[in-house]
């Protein structure tokens, strides 16, 4: 039986005296396997991984997935996204995202088939900030108010990657390659959805890609989407993950959505970051589609 700690009531587990460089048996990758499904954001102390051994561990859970910005991905590990403020020799930015606030989003949102699965590796951090704060989507469906259930229902969210760049502070950040362009059309994705073996709803939320709702006015649509970010985002259904050198982190992007507080950009941070496309018998996926213009055909 694994060792567990509760860090939220619904959402976060840490997992104790595990050592992910060691091989698993089959009975504790089970037991791994149903608590990522079942709380979504698992927390590994104490870890010393080589990229490799990350990999490893993270195909696990599902096939690996290759970011779109290649500009970011490790040299020896294309699967392996390098987040970080530093620099090399040259003075050119080593990783992305740097040492700015990131809002709350879900990973690859803008994508018609967004891989969900993801794991953060913490290197090098900063003495402040840099915190990394998650939301249970599933418990903040069953806290909207009855009115907002009900103007939810059935409505698709606009996604589009090119509101997310504009968000990012580095210049750098926010250029992406004309095939990372091609990659990230606008996409719809319903905004509410049921667990595969549960039924249980949550919402699909992300603040930094999503434009507006799919068949209403642009500003009806975004008003919408404020109030629900409001109810959803309260503090009982956050974890906030003060983080540890070693730790890594598992999380389920298909029922969470995730934030970063800024630090000092004069400190160090380091992070290695996987992407896995989970088992949809076992973890509620998004169903994306091409974005519709205005008369009805793709964009």
């Amino acid at each position: 039986m694994l060792e567990l700690r509760q860090l939220h009531p619904t959402l976060a587990r840490e997992v104790r005296g595990l050592r992910l460089w060691e091989p698993l048996d089959g009975s504790t990758l089970a037991e791994l396997r149903a608590l990522y499904a079942q709380y979504g954001v698992v927390v590994f102390r104490r870890q010393a991984l080589s990229e490799a051994e990350l990999s490893a561990f993270c195909a696990l859970f599902g096939a690996l997935e290759r970011t779109v910005r290649g500009d970011w991905a490790s040299p020896a590990t294309p699967e392996v996204t390098v987040l970080s403020n530093l620099r090399d020799g040259l003075g050119r930015p080593i990783g992305g995202l740097g040492d700015g606030e990131l809002q709350w989003h879900s990973d690859q949102s803008y994508m018609l088939e967004p891989a969900t699965g993801a794991a953060l590796y913490a290197l090098e951090l900063p003495q402040a900030g840099g915190a990394t704060f998650w939301v249970d989507l599933r418990a903040a469906y069953g806290g909207l108010p009855r009115r907002l259930r009900a103007a939810v229902a059935g409505k698709r969210g606009i996604f589009d990657y090119t509101k997310r760049l504009g968000g990012y502070g580095r210049d750098a950040d926010r250029q992406i390659s004309e095939e990372a362009r091609r990659l990230t059309p606008p996409v719809t994705h319903a905004l509410v959805r049921a667990h595969p073996e549960t039924g249980d709803r949550s919402l699909y939320l992300d603040t930094t890609t999503t434009v507006g709702i799919d068949y209403m006015d642009t500003a009806s649509g975004l008003a919408l989407l404020d109030e629900i970010y409001g109810c959803a985002t309260s503090d009982e259904f956050v974890y906030a993950h003060q983080w540890q050198v070693g730790d890594v982190v598992l999380w389920d992007n298909g029922y969470t959505m995730h934030r970063r507080t800024a630090f000092d950009p004069a400190a160090r941070r380091l992070m290695k970051r996987m992407t896995m496309r989970l088992d949809r018998r076992r973890h509620v996926m998004p169903d994306g589609r091409l974005a519709q213009s205005e008369i009805g055909m793709p964009i």
